[in-house]
């Protein structure tokens, strides 16, 4: 396909990772070690601290080709030696084959809401979130006007940038299970190549012991692949809708009219794009506690009869001693809905197999009764369980909104509209370049 990408250097490098990158995905998703690690012979330590002023670059080790940054990301994207088993990377959780989540969850949506971790026996605790179309999302902040926190990474906001919500899941035990970031800069060490590329493009050594100096680097190294339009393609069949280049059937229009109107979804997931942008990103990147009930499938892959109450947005003690009335208790980030066909289970502990199942909650989770708990056989059938946390529920756009099964079922597919990937390029009408419009 033809490359019409933004500047900054990405489009070659894009152009360079693009060969490799559904192979990665597909590996990931069957559980393969991928390493892009590429090795040669041991290069020795040089600098055994850092200067008291860092260059720009280090001298060089060696004479070879070496990846720019955006490449330099992506080899450590999908790297899966920097994890406790080396079996697990971000290209683990996050595979372009399910939209940059969990291929394992997308595969089996009821019996895998979280992530398994490194270590055998670990997983998550949250429905690994789509990294796809991340970069848009704002830091962290509280919008006055709206009263409301806005942007950040993760489903409580708590890593500013991409390249800060990077440096975490190394370290956590329930995820990559490193043991430090030291440990992390040894794995790295490992590879001549990544040796050369942190001197050259941060200028620093990644056998430095000053390790909170030096390990930021590799977040911002991830930082600087994740930016890129791979995560971001815009290439829907809604979005060559917008650009008039096809139509959608009758039932996808009447769900965009549902969406927009009846069904209140636009409120948050706005269909509209920003101000000075020529696309829309389905989501206000807001916060809300839409009332989801427990999610008893994790608890029983932890090995526990239950968890602690999930608090989101008010379980982040800064946040917590900020709001100390609870006002923030329950509320998670309001995901984009673009790839929301391939990205199953949802909500933030995955208790939505479907989509149908999602939409038919937020149409009835007020009026069709209430049965014990998700593992119920008349679950979103004949009632839904109570919300994990009941207070600050947002009842004004969801759970009465008195939708048809006709009208559910358009709503589905306009969603499925928003899968990117939809076409190949070359059956379109018209066809010029990789997609209608571009970053």
């Amino acid at each position: 396909m033809q490359e019409q990408r933004s500047g900054n250097g990405r489009s070659g490098a894009i152009h360079r990772a693009r060969s490799v990158w559904r192979t990665v995905s597909g590996l990931a998703a069957a559980g393969a070690v991928v390493a892009f690690s590429v090795f040669a012979p041991p290069v020795p330590a040089q600098t055994a601290t850092a200067p008291g002023t860092i260059p720009a670059t280090l001298p060089p080790l060696r004479d070879a080709p070496l990846p720019d940054r955006v490449e330099l990301g992506f080899l450590l994207y999908n790297d899966l030696n920097i994890s406790a088993n080396r079996n697990t990377g971000c290209v683990t959780c996050h595979a372009h084959s399910a939209g940059f989540t969990d291929p394992r969850s997308a595969a089996d949506p009821v019996g895998m809401p979280v992530s398994p971790g490194s270590v055998p026996g670990k997983y998550g605790v949250r429905n690994a979130q789509t990294a796809a179309y991340a970069t848009f999302s704002p830091p962290f902040h509280w919008d006055e006007q709206n009263q409301t926190y806005v942007g950040g990474q993760f489903w409580d906001g708590r890593a500013d940038s991409l390249k800060d919500q990077a440096v975490g899941p190394p370290l956590n035990p329930l995820e990559m299970a490193m043991p430090g970031k030291e440990a992390v800069l040894e794995r790295l060490a490992e590879n001549p190549v990544y040796l050369e590329a942190f001197r050259r493009l941060y200028g620093v050594d990644l056998k430095w012991p000053q390790v909170d100096l030096v390990y930021p680097k590799f977040g911002a190294a991830i930082g600087s692949f994740e930016p890129t339009d791979e995560f971001a393609e815009f290439n829907s069949k809604y979005d060559y809708y917008v650009a008039g280049q096809i139509d959608l059937t009758p039932q996808e229009k009447l769900g965009l009219q549902l969406f927009n109107g009846k069904a209140k979804c636009n409120n948050c997931h706005t269909s509209e794009p920003p101000p000075n942008y020529p696309h829309a990103l389905f989501t206000d990147f807001t916060y809300d506690n839409l009332g989801l009930p427990v999610n008893p499938r994790i608890a029983e892959l932890h090995g526990v009869d239950s968890l602690p109450p999930d608090l989101g947005l008010g379980g982040r003690p800064d946040i917590a001693a900020k709001h100390p009335d609870g006002s923030q208790n329950g509320k998670f980030k309001v995901s984009t809905l673009r790839n929301i066909e391939v990205t199953p289970p949802y909500g933030h502990n995955g208790v939505f197999a479907t989509l149908e199942q999602i939409v038919h909650f937020y149409n009835t989770r007020d009026t069709l009764g209430e049965v014990a708990d998700a593992a119920d056989p008349g679950f979103g059938v004949t009632g839904w369980p109570k919300p994990e946390v009941p207070e600050n529920v947002n009842k004004a756009e969801l759970g009465n909104l008195g939708l048809t099964a006709e009208e559910e079922a358009a709503i589905v597919a306009f969603l499925k509209t928003l899968t990117d990937d939809a076409f190949d390029e070359t059956d379109l009408e018209n066809h010029e370049g990789e997609a209608p419009l571009h970053r």
